[in-house]
């Protein structure tokens, strides 16, 4: 991981401070139904504010596909940060050229202000020179907030870093702190739980934390993979049984180094995916024909929690079943429980992130109790798959 420049390096006082954030929250009838993302870089924004810089927000929006687009606009976005941060948020209808020019003239030390969607413009996804440079006329220093969008390489995640002097932000700081924690320089030794329906999905993954960690437990539709592959019948469960031979070298590849696989040895299986469905727990060897794996069983729970026991270090991307119908959630929550206790007692470090992951450990109530929850979907994925992320690249020292 790059050695980057944080706010601890920035005396931003009087400076036009361009902030890269993720303001891509649910909007519903012109309110945000949901402030997490705007609640984490508020903390980055107050500090830059308070310490007297001229704080310009540049952020995304949906998918405009680079022309404006009045329902992508993030001005209802400037309302809901406003309240949050309970300091005046002002919003300028562009995010270069002669509106944003303006709006930025007018600013003092501390002031806020939000640019337009920067996805208005086809050179904010092509990262094209002459809107990168557009963008940079309004700022004196970059910084990126905004590790969600890091494996992204847009002219306002990326090319920027290249034209200002970049810093990260407290959230990308602590993002990448984490990541380092749970993949980059670990305490040894480390457990990784992926979950999710498809190996297909997270091929890259799989083969890359097979080098990095000590045991690496399957769950969820994935796990149907590997037991097939290994000649079982998993009847009527979602399988990609065209992926076997991969499942086989990736156990062959894990084997050869020292890599634990860990997969069920039992299973809760029902002949109807609804809620309430009649089930049963069954040895993955005695799968019936006409039912489909939903969840793994009390057995394999503990051996999964017997693997976080020895843990000094978790990672995890994906549940273990179908956790979002009861009563296929009980494995994810189970284990979740566990990871936070230990977590909790001070000996292990935990690190989660992606989607179903983040609505699994809240649905467990268990996020806050995590060393680190990612909330970056796609940037957090790749980090796992061991690809370099443009917008983290950019901000190295070198």
């Amino acid at each position: 991981m790059p050695d980057f420049r944080t706010l601890d390096d920035l005396d931003p006082a009087g400076k036009r401070v361009l902030l890269r954030v993720d303001l891509n929250v649910p909007v519903k009838d012109g309110q945000v139904t949901d402030a997490t993302r705007i609640e984490r870089v508020s903390g980055t924004i107050l500090e830059l504010s308070q310490k007297g810089a001229k704080v310009i927000l540049l952020a995304h929006f949906g998918r405009p596909k680079g022309k404006p687009d009045p329902e992508q606009s993030l001005r209802p976005i400037a309302a809901a940060a406003e309240a949050i941060m309970d300091k005046r948020v002002f919003f300028a209808a562009d995010c270069i050229g002669e509106p944003a020019r303006e709006a930025v003239s007018k600013m003092v030390g501390g002031d806020i202000l939000l640019l337009e969607n920067t996805r208005f413009h086809a050179g904010e996804e092509k990262n094209n020179p002459d809107f990168v440079k557009a963008l940079a006329e309004n700022g004196d220093i970059y910084v990126n907030d905004a590790f969600s969008a890091a494996h992204r390489a847009h002219a306002s995640t990326e090319g920027l870093a290249h034209v200002l002097p970049a810093y990260a932000g407290r959230t990308m700081q602590a993002e990448l702190e984490a990541l380092e924690q749970g993949l980059g320089n670990p305490k040894r030794p480390v457990v990784a739980i992926v979950g999710g329906a498809k190996v297909s999905t997270k091929i890259d993954l799989l083969t890359n934390l097979v080098k990095k960690v000590d045991a690496l437990v399957i769950g969820g539709g994935m796990a149907n993979t590997f037991l097939a592959a290994r000649g079982t019948d998993v009847g009527k469960s979602l399988c990609e049984h065209d992926l076997a031979a991969t499942a086989k070298t990736i156990m062959i590849d894990a084997a050869s180094g020292g890599c634990a696989i860990v997969l069920p040895t039992d299973a809760v299986v029902a002949r109807k995916f609804e809620a309430g469905a009649e089930t049963e727990t069954v040895p993955v060897g005695a799968i019936p024909a006409d039912a489909m794996i939903l969840d793994v069983g009390p057995e394999t729970v503990k051996a999964v929690t017997g693997w976080i026991g020895k843990a000094a270090t978790l990672v995890w991307n994906g549940p273990l079943g179908a956790f979002e119908i009861e009563p296929f959630d009980k494995a994810t929550v189970a284990a979740a429980k566990f990871a936070a206790e230990q977590t909790g007692e001070g000996v292990l470090v935990s690190v989660a992130g992606g989607g179903d992951t983040v609505a699994a450990l809240n649905k467990a109530g268990v996020a806050n109790d995590f060393t680190y929850v990612s909330t970056a979907g796609g940037a957090f994925l790749e980090w796992m798959e061991g690809k370099a992320l443009p917008g983290v690249e950019a901000l190295s020292r070198k």
